[in-house]
């Protein structure tokens, strides 16, 4: 921030002439004054103890008495703690920065320019045999945000999506369809597509596993069965048939993936994600296949005696890895290697991440030096955004069983939740149409989902509990979404009553601690959208919201705004809320979570 810079290039300026030596900006040190002591910034002045050959506290004496004389109107007192100078900052530095603040309307985000780098992210990446669950959720939501994030870093970033269109899973949809299906379609059923596919996927696997347990029951192993019954020989059979392009397997298909892809649509529009580009499987297996038969030309993978090809990482500490089996079929790795020469193909990629959960760490450690030995230049610094599982109060999710947590049914059963909690609060708002009551249950119980999911570390497994998430008070996207639409509240009274925001503040507003406190945090918010974008971690955002909103409840509690007598202060309080709500409205949006104007 400016104040930050401004003191920096002080004590530089200091050094110089306390000691008689130039020093880098970068060594000097300023963080945030400890609440323990009084202060705002605090100096770190070890690194120039060899220049001024003093004791820590004599050297943080010396800084201080400079800073105070030469930048008055920024270092208005300071006190020494070790070797720590504690700096008092101006209040009149204070409300300069707020009204900087004030004119930047996309204040913390950098916009990308022609010669950004340009960031491609994956994420999704469905299976074309059910629809998306509760894991999916999670999927898109740290896709969406870290897509955000990486753009709010003055990236250019591409959002993308490998969707797995193909193989013995979709296959058993098929098989299964046709057998009890009856010709039954989305329209003639009601069943959304991407459901009605999954129902099919269920009800293969329960005939599969009666099949399994007569043939057990006539004296066959339970590895013998579930390889001899007949419905797995059909369903391998089609897949054959599939890769030898039968027409008839191949319009069926592409008919239930139609009816899947448009389901999916419907839930990513509900969950507002999306993508610049799909790819699909089947479209770049082939690819993946050639370019494997291009590294084994090359020398970089061997070929085994029974026809399947193999890379040895054994040099890198690793294993050998399976490329293609004996029968020339792909294995996931072949998919991926050919999904990234296409995308490579599409997009000058400088940076391609991977939104994948834990339990692929491995796979994606091999793809990193796969991609770079085929000579892809990003394939090295490939990043695997790794994160962990979603569990249930109840326990982990099986899809082949029909007993996940369906994404639609968690939307729908969120925004009615929000329904039921808001009632109260909305019903004291007069002149609320229904329509503008749906409309704000729905963005506060996807706020309550969003919020819960995208607060936690992607890296950690989380347990997600619906009614702790859709809570008013405590770390929840409603509490957060309720303090926005309190401040909109007071500005649209305050326009009422003739009181415009004013883009500059006159002296004369004495500023508490408890509004600097506010300032400095809104100050803040780039460090924690860098931090976010370095770190590639979302939930940095949302705990930096809820701490912000958190302080701002104590200040509302504390101080009047519309009813502060004196102007200045009036004006200078509008102006600090108005700020809270911005940063508020753009840290929630870069979590892809909509902020509602009325609660």
């Amino acid at each position: 921030m400016e104040i930050e810079k401004n003191i920096a290039a002080a004590v530089v300026r200091g050094i110089k002439a306390l000691y008689g030596q130039e020093v880098p900006l970068e060594t000097v040190q300023l963080q945030k004054t400890k609440k323990e002591f009084a202060g705002h910034l605090t100096l770190v002045v070890f690194p120039f103890l060899k220049i001024s050959h003093k004791k820590p506290e004599d050297t943080a004496q010396d800084l201080g008495r400079f800073l105070t004389d030469e930048i008055p109107a920024v270092v208005a007192g300071f006190n020494v703690v070790k070797g720590f100078l504690n700096l008092m900052v101006a209040p009149e530095a204070w409300t300069a920065l707020l009204a900087d603040i004030h004119k930047d309307e996309s204040f913390g985000l950098v916009k990308a320019t022609e010669t950004s780098p340009l960031v491609m992210i994956e994420y999704s990446s469905p299976n074309t045999n059910k629809p998306l669950h509760l894991g999916h959720v999670r999927n898109n939501l740290l896709g969406w945000a870290l897509a955000n994030i990486m753009a709010a870093n003055g990236n250019k970033v591409v959002k993308t999506n490998i969707v797995n269109d193909r193989g013995i899973h979709i296959c058993k949809s098929m098989l299964a369809w046709l057998k009890y299906g009856n010709g039954a379609t989305p329209e003639s059923t009601g069943i959304k597509g991407d459901h009605l596919v999954g129902d099919y996927y269920v009800a293969f696997d329960k005939h599969y596993k009666e099949e399994v347990k007569e043939l057990m029951e006539k004296g066959m192993s339970e590895e013998e069965a579930k390889n001899e019954a007949p419905l797995i020989k059909e369903a391998r059979e089609m897949l054959v048939k599939w890769e030898h392009n039968d027409p008839e397997v191949r319009a069926l298909w592409r008919k239930m993936n139609g009816w899947v892809y448009e389901g999916f649509d419907q839930t990513y529009k509900a969950l507002g994600v999306g993508f610049d580009k799909i790819y699909y499987e089947s479209e770049t297996y082939l690819e993946g296949k050639e370019k494997v038969m291009e590294g084994l030309q090359k020398g970089l993978f061997y070929r085994k005696e029974d026809g399947s090809v193999w890379a040895d990482l054994t040099a890198e500490g690793l294993d050998e890895k399976l490329l293609l089996r004996a029968d020339g079929t792909s294995v996931y790795m072949t998919q991926d290697i050919g999904t990234a020469k296409l995308r490579f193909r599409d997009f000058p990629i400088d940076k391609m991440i991977y939104v994948v959960g834990n339990e692929q760490n491995y796979h994606f450690q091999v793809l990193s030096i796969l991609l770079d030995k085929l000579g892809f230049e990003w394939g090295k610094s490939l990043v695997h955004f790794s994160y962990g599982m979603v569990e249930l109060p109840n326990g982990k999710m099986k899809s082949r069983e029909g007993t996940v947590v369906d994404a639609d049914d968690l939307i729908a059963e969120m925004i009615a939740g929000a329904k039921r909690m808001s009632e109260d609060k909305i019903n004291k708002l007069t002149d609320v149409s229904e329509e503008e009551a749906n409309e704000i249950a729905r963005i506060v119980g996807l706020g309550a989902l969003k919020y819960f999911i995208l607060k936690v570390d992607a890296r950690k497994n989380m347990l997600f509990n619906p009614a702790e998430s859709i809570d008013f008070n405590g770390n929840t996207g409603p509490f957060i979404q309720y303090t926005y639409a309190r401040i909109r509240s007071i500005l649209r009274k305050a326009a009422e009553a003739g009181l415009a925001v004013p883009d500059t503040l006159k002296a004369g507003a004495d500023v508490s601690e408890k509004e600097i406190g506010l300032i400095q945090m809104l100050a803040d918010f780039p460090a924690t959208v860098r931090q976010a974008g370095s770190d590639y971690n979302p939930s940095c955002i949302a705990n930096y919201c809820y701490d912000l909103v958190k302080e701002y409840n104590q200040f509302y509690h504390d101080f009047s705004i519309l009813h502060e007598e004196n102007e200045a202060k009036k004006l200078f309080r509008l102006m600090l809320s108005a700020n809270v709500a911005k940063i508020i409205r753009t840290g929630m949006g870069l979590l892809g979570i909509e902020v509602p104007e009325r609660m």
